[in-house]
């Protein structure tokens, strides 16, 4: 199935992917205060654990005292988490013209559940997407970094976190082969790189997008 995807016309949506230990959280947190400085409304969130919904769903399904889960289970957690994301805080935000700046989002879907967990991909996609309403970011940042490199910067792994190298290499792959479909809505830096080479990058994507101008330096 095709999924044109769905922009909005008002705010600016933002998105941080990449495997675990990539600086995702970190790369958020400076873009947003780069953007606050310039004045500008800034949601920064996440999923799964945006709202007070999410963080329940977040807490089931990245614990280790969970334990096994169904790989769709899994899934539809984490689409259940979108949902409520979605409907309660991205959508509003954006109508009221913030920027959403957020920490996964429909990648993560399709490469930890679909990828690596090896679930057909087409049938996550619709679900998440359906989650979603098709809401697409309007640029998703990829920071690529090898799987044992990023593993290897926690001292305790939560449940996905705790996963085979194999699993997080799967992972991997598949957010290289999303950016590379993409490249006009995605933007793929070295994670390796200094974290404030990585941030003018992104200010250097995002700037052009805000609905006034604003230097990428």
């Amino acid at each position: 199935m095709t999924w044109p995807g769905r922009y909005t016309d008002t705010g600016v949506f933002v998105c941080f992917e990449g495997g675990d230990g990539a600086g995702k959280s970190t790369q958020s947190a400076l873009l947003e205060s780069w953007l606050l400085e310039a004045g500008h409304e800034v949601v920064l969130t996440r999923e799964p654990g945006g709202t007070d919904v999410g963080v329940e769903l977040r807490r089931i399904v990245l614990s280790p005292e969970t334990g096994d889960l169904s790989p769709r289970t899994e899934m539809l957690i984490y689409a259940a988490d979108k949902a409520e994301h979605v409907d309660h805080l991205v959508l509003p935000a954006l109508a009221r013209g913030a920027v959403v700046v957020t920490d996964r989002y429909v990648d993560s879907t399709l490469a930890y559940q679909g990828a690596g967990r090896t679930l057909a991909t087409d049938e996550v996609e619709h679900v998440a997407r359906w989650a979603t309403g098709d809401l697409r970011p309007h640029l998703t940042v990829v920071l690529d970094l090898e799987p044992d490199a990023g593993l290897a910067r926690f001292e305790t792994r939560d449940r996905i976190e705790g996963e085979s190298l194999e699993f997080h290499t799967r992972v991997a792959a598949a957010f290289r082969a999303m950016a590379a479909a993409d490249p006009e809505h995605y933007l793929v830096v070295d994670a390796r790189a200094p974290r404030e080479e990585i941030a003018a990058a992104v200010r250097a994507r995002v700037a052009p997008l805000l609905p006034q101008a604003v230097a990428a330096e």
